[in-house]
């Protein structure tokens, strides 16, 4: 069952309404009041690309927090058509593939890293690796750990060796140290260029099905692969929802327009959403003439109508799902629990550092939210309110 969230319910709802509507919900300024009216576009084909004024008042609004709804199916079926992931035909219970538009794949990384990286945790990754990477994953205080790379990438003797000091069947137990999170580059890994071989990326999912890691596969580089067919990726082997994987237009469309994606288990990326989405006022300042009490029209009036019943699906929360995966599950709690007002900081998949914000029927911007959570359950997979990520890199 879809976990709601407000701002999914509310673009929703602005979808249904008719274009007269004047929304007090998101600050959306009124797009007549935006300085461009059509653009048009000459491809290197020839061909030429135009946005009438429609489009283009539409192509600058904002729009839902995980992309356009047309650009986030097209690059579902992108996915799909290039990697044929088994999670594709998931159920959202099992960790159903979704995706989430991002601005470049670094923000989308960071992302990433901020709601499943912990102070102290052991984080493993290529060596050498992207400066970018480290650049995001050192202000968040973990262990890094090289695994050792040749022209082939990740070498996959060098992943066990590393693991060795863990037994899997004891990495869920209470303080454990085990790492929970792989981070690698496969194709044209940065800055030594090496791709991986399939057999080595099997070898490396099965280590991380053994001690139950998550994977996160930057892959900026997919689409400048000279081999064919491509290699295939972690995306395509993953039948238990432990990739996450990051995707980036910025090499072969255009570097200026910042476009990247994140693909992985839907509970996992509708937590990352939940995260770090802001909660707007409702402005009472406006004046209506011939309404001598504003505040009465929209707090009672308005909330019989549909910001009522959005407020309430929102705050809706779902029966707990059965998942088999205890990343999944974990991830899954996290959402259920969540409630407008309050700010979410987890370990072990139970709420451990809640805050209350003063209760209200319209939602508030609550404070910036806390760093990390210092009381959690050693050796549980713990995600992250969002914090500033420090890496802005060219990805």
């Amino acid at each position: 069952m879809p976990i709601p969230t407000p701002t999914p319910t509310q673009a929703e709802l602005q979808q249904r309404s008719p274009p007269s509507l004047i929304s007090l919900a998101g600050g959306a300024p009124n797009p007549n009041t935006f300085p461009f009216r059509s653009a048009t576009f000459t491809m290197n084909d020839g061909s030429i690309m135009s946005f009438d004024e429609p489009l283009m008042k539409r192509a600058l609004q904002y729009s839902a927090s995980n992309g356009i709804p047309e650009l986030v199916t097209w690059m579902k079926s992108l996915q799909c058509s290039l990697h044929n992931p088994p999670s594709a035909g998931y159920s959202p219970e099992r960790g159903q593939m979704d995706l989430c538009v991002t601005t470049g794949s670094q923000e989308g990384l960071c992302k990433v890293f901020e709601m499943l990286v912990n102070p102290g945790d052991n984080v493993l990754l290529d060596s050498p690796t992207y400066s970018g990477t480290l650049a995001a994953l050192q202000p968040l205080g973990c262990n890094l750990i090289s695994v050792t790379s040749d022209q082939h990438g990740m070498v996959p003797a060098a992943l066990k060796e590393a693991l060795s000091r863990w037994d899997p069947s004891e990495v869920h137990r209470p303080g454990s140290t085990a790492p929970r999170v792989l981070y690698t580059i496969p194709n044209g890994g940065n800055p030594t260029g090496a791709s991986m071989t399939t057999q080595r990326k099997q070898e490396v999912y099965e280590l991380a099905r053994q001690y139950d890691m998550l994977i996160i596969e930057d892959d900026p580089y997919y689409f400048l692969q000279f081999d064919k067919p491509w290699t295939p990726t972690f995306l395509s082997m993953d039948v238990d929802g432990r990739v996450i994987r990051s995707d980036s237009f910025s090499k072969i469309l255009s570097s200026g327009l910042r476009t990247g994606f994140v693909t992985g288990p839907k509970p996992l990326l509708m937590v990352s959403q939940l995260l770090v989405i802001e909660f707007y006022s409702m402005f009472l300042w406006i004046k209506l003439k011939g309404i001598a009490d504003t505040q009465k029209l929209i707090m009672e009036k308005a909330l019989e109508k549909e910001i009522e019943r959005g407020r309430r699906a929102a705050r809706a929360p779902p029966p707990p799902p059965p998942f088999s995966s205890q990343n999944l599950q974990r991830a899954a709690r996290i959402a259920d629990d969540w409630q407008p007002g309050v700010i979410l900081s987890v370990g072990s998949g139970m709420p451990s550092n809640r805050r209350e914000l003063p209760s209200s029927d319209v939602w508030t911007t609550p404070p910036p939210p806390s760093p990390h959570v210092s009381e959690t359950h050693p050796g549980s997979l713990q995600l992250n309110t969002a914090l500033p990520c420090a890496a802005t890199t060219e990805r």
